[in-house]
């Protein structure tokens, strides 16, 4: 049995072994908890180890008045929530360059870069995406082809179409993630928004 007290002790007096200890006994639990809000287990691993992180660097300091575990289930939680917040900030974003930027509708110089840029990472992501899912999508986004249309195109079935375009649309999103948001604070700062 883990005596979570003494190594929380000895965790706050720097003791990298208790870390160790504390770290391997609660890793799996926190990204599976993580799982409940947020679908893409690099994400909830990625928050585990920042939260890890933030427990060794501020661990003379944290004041924990529950369990550690506890403390942990809820420090993922927050920062679950955080993270789809975030989210749907960069998707409000997202939505709004993809549907406000169109070539005949630029007036000015940083919307024709903004517009630029964004079909440049637009182009490098389809080039990188797993070709079942980029020839769907195309021929979905681009040709306006119905799902229906593509399956026999292609000889799959509708279902198939929806996932690989399912697929498509999630790989552009975490592809484009770190431009959109650096782009929606481009046009905010332009005063475009």
């Amino acid at each position: 049995m883990l005596d979570e007290h003494g190594l929380t002790a000895a965790l706050k007096e720097g003791n990298e072994q208790a870390f160790s200890l504390l770290f391997n006994a609660y890793y799996k639990d926190m990204v599976l908890f993580g799982g409940k809000f947020l679908p893409q287990q690099d994400a909830c691993e990625d928050i585990v180890q920042s939260i890890f992180l933030k427990l060794w660097h501020e661990r003379a300091t944290l004041v924990i008045d529950t369990s550690l575990k506890s403390w942990l289930l809820r420090a993922v939680r927050n920062a679950c929530l955080d993270e789809i917040r975030h989210r749907n900030i960069v998707l409000e974003h997202e939505s709004y360059v993809l549907s406000s930027l169109r070539p005949d509708d630029l007036a000015d110089t940083e919307n024709v870069i903004l517009y630029s840029d964004l079909q440049r990472h637009l182009q490098r992501a389809l080039e990188r995406m797993p070709e079942a899912s980029r020839e769907a999508f195309e021929l979905n986004r681009f040709e306006g082809l119905k799902y229906r249309e593509i399956a026999v195109r292609l000889n799959v079935s509708e279902r198939t179409v929806e996932e690989r375009i399912g697929r498509a649309i999630g790989f552009l999103r975490k592809y484009l993630r770190e431009f959109l948001a650096a782009a929606g604070w481009i046009i905010l700062l332009c005063g475009l928004w």
